[in-house]
């Protein structure tokens, strides 16, 4: 089975050494961002995501916009926040983009709070799924004329057009009753955090069914960070060296910077990590200790090139299409899993 393998660039302020130990040769800039960048393209990850955080990094279409002409083959899967941007205005800076890529631009749809704001969950997913129709359409190259509780437009398609002049794929996310609607009516690759296999086989069955409503199909990815030696043992030791500077205090406020840190599938990944084993571990070679100062994707895949493989294997035996996968630094880890795994998968991006 072919799965599209990405790497995680750390706009959001979000790289360590040891993790809540703050180092200013990690912090969110051009410099260190697209270092991770460079390097996830030179060694042949399909895609990178671009993540996005008002109070945490830097802009990820800005980011987009300045590295895109010093790749060569990665697709930039590029984050944006529904209502930062009006719609018309971010459907041409998206279109333009992928021009700048020839074609190689994927589009992670996030459903928060925008800054300054706090909207009751329904009604920001109702914006959600009007943003996310709207700037299809526009995308497409179709006039807009809608009518909705959020925007009211009638407007044509910018003269910019995508490369394929079709929108380009929607990853989108959430575990919330809202969330897994709005991905089962418009987006193309529903995204989850780490879990449990038997969650992951029931998260995947339940998005199926929602799918098939609106006589759709889903395609799905795993967000997971990874941690990978030559050796469990000593993949272990890295994790316990990531965390061995933690303090608690500090971890908890990084869990909740995150203008979504309460947000169910946020939730979710505390409820795993309680769950977890005196060593971290939720299940075999799924560590949780990463989300003890993280707010989001909270767990790792940590073994041996052999355990993380099969690992994986096990998610793409269950549906999994597409892995986004990152590693405490990013540039050392980036090269660890190309060295020992990346080779080893069928990979290619979605089209």
């Amino acid at each position: 089975m072919t799965v599209e393998v990405s790497w995680f660039a750390a706009l959001c302020d979000d790289d360590y050494r040891y993790l809540g130990v703050h180092d200013p040769a990690l912090k969110s800039s051009w410099t260190h961002c697209s270092a991770i960048t460079r390097q996830a393209d030179r060694l042949g990850y399909d895609s990178i995501l671009l993540p996005s955080g008002y109070e945490l990094g830097i802009d990820s279409v800005a980011f987009a916009g300045g590295i895109a002409p010093i790749t060569e083959q990665i697709r930039l899967l590029v984050a944006v926040r529904c209502g930062e941007l009006w719609v018309p205005q971010l459907a041409r800076q998206l279109a333009t983009l992928d021009q700048m890529l020839e074609g190689r631009l994927s589009i992670n749809i996030i459903s928060s709070d925008r800054p300054g704001e706090t909207m009751d969950s329904a009604a920001r997913y109702r914006r959600t799924r009007e943003t996310m129709s709207a700037l299809r359409t526009l995308l497409n190259g179709e006039p807009l004329d809608i009518r909705g509780e959020f925007l009211d437009l009638q407007v044509s398609p910018p003269n910019a057009r995508s490369q394929s002049g079709q929108c380009p794929l929607f990853y989108f996310g959430g575990l919330s009753e809202p969330a897994r609607d709005v991905a089962a009516e418009c987006a193309d690759v529903y995204l989850m955090w780490p879990a449990t296999m038997p969650d992951v086989t029931a998260t995947l069955d339940d998005m199926r069914a929602r799918a098939a409503r609106h006589d759709r199909s889903l395609r799905f990815g795993y967000r997971a960070h990874v941690i990978v030696r030559e050796t469990e043992r000593e993949a272990i030791e890295a994790s316990r060296r990531l965390i061995s500077r933690l303090d608690a205090g500090e971890g908890a406020r990084i869990r909740a910077q995150s203008l979504d840190s309460a947000s169910v599938g946020v939730r979710a990944q505390g409820m795993l990590r309680e769950s977890a084993d005196a060593d971290g571990f939720a299940e075999a070679n799924l560590w949780t200790g990463i989300g003890r100062a993280r707010s989001g994707c909270g767990a790792a895949i940590v073994g041996d090139p052999d355990q993380v493989l099969a690992k994986l294997e096990n998610y793409m035996a269950s549906g999994i299409e597409a892995f986004i996968l990152s590693g405490y630094p990013h540039e050392e880890e980036c090269d660890l899993f190309a060295r020992y795994v990346l080779p080893r998968l069928e990979h290619a991006v979605l089209a």
